[in-house]
């Protein structure tokens, strides 16, 4: 059985638990509720599975690396990614209804990784500047967070949604709006930490490839404007005590730059990190 097969199947595994979770948000029904948290378990591994055995299908062509080197190596570890932080922090809070979204994520990343013609999924020799040790403390750091702040879009679109529209009976099963502000603000600072990793780990990374811890590359300057704005929220929250709608808004604004930060300057920008472009 090859990576491609099982990441494939995994595709549709992620297809399954989100039908789940949505029957779970608009129905809250329990038994739906287990089949979705035990199936995003079960998926999971899978999914990690598949991410071993194309590492070790490198290994076999004499190729040899951490399958998060290009464009279809990362949306696949990035979904990954997504899912587990999001499985992490139901561990605590036990909010199955903000599945929905994560798991839609996933879906989606697994499938423009798995059935886009614009996604070279083949296994491809690394170029001079990813042979480093620093490449996978980077990108795991970096993708940790972006996980995070994927699950905080998630969980500020739905507090957005049942403060519009709870007087209508909808977004009944899900918990209050105080309890999703706590929620979300938790992910939001465990993704700004990850993300400060993998900057930090960046520079380093960078001044061993090209000479100069920062050069201003358009990643790098997108990267840290979302920095800033999610640096913003932690402050907004903190120091001038915002909460509610405007955390919400501001965090949906923040996952858009993650997403430019990390699709949009491949495609639309040229720089040093164009490479990872497919």
């Amino acid at each position: 059985m090859s990576s491609s097969l099982i990441l494939t199947v995994t595709t549709y595994g992620w297809f399954v638990c989100s039908l789940f979770y949505a029957i779970v948000l608009l129905f809250k029904r329990s038994f739906f509720g287990k089949l979705a948290v035990m199936g995003s378990v079960a998926v999971l591994f899978m999914h990690l599975a598949g991410m071993i055995l194309r590492w070790k299908e490198s290994y076999n062509l004499g190729i040899g690396h951490a399958p998060i080197t290009n464009l279809y190596e990362s949306l696949v570890f990035g979904s990954w990614s997504v899912m587990l932080v999001y499985l992490l922090f139901l561990r605590k809070w036990r909010i199955t209804e903000l599945g929905i979204i994560p798991s839609l994520l996933a879906f989606l990343a697994m499938a423009y990784a798995s059935f886009s013609p614009n996604v070279e999924s083949r296994i491809q020799p690394l170029i001079p500047a990813l042979k480093s040790n620093w490449l996978i403390a980077h990108v795991i750091t970096c993708f940790l967070g972006y996980a995070a702040f994927a699950v905080s879009f998630g969980a500020s679109v739905i507090y957005l949604a049942k403060a519009k529209y709870e007087d209508r009976g909808l977004f009944r099963s899900v918990p209050d709006i105080r309890t999703l502000e706590r929620f979300n603000y938790q992910v939001i600072i465990f993704g700004f930490l990850w993300l400060t990793v993998g900057i930090l780990t960046g520079a380093v990374w960078a001044d061993s490839a090209w000479g100069s811890y920062w050069s201003w590359d358009p990643k790098e300057t997108w990267s840290l404007i979302t920095w800033l704005i999610y640096a913003a929220i932690l402050h907004a929250r903190s120091i001038q005590s915002w909460s509610g709608r405007k955390i919400a808004i501001l965090s949906v604004v923040g996952f858009g730059c993650v997403l430019f930060t990390y699709l949009g300057v491949n495609f639309l920008l040229s720089g040093l990190h164009s490479y990872g472009a497919r």
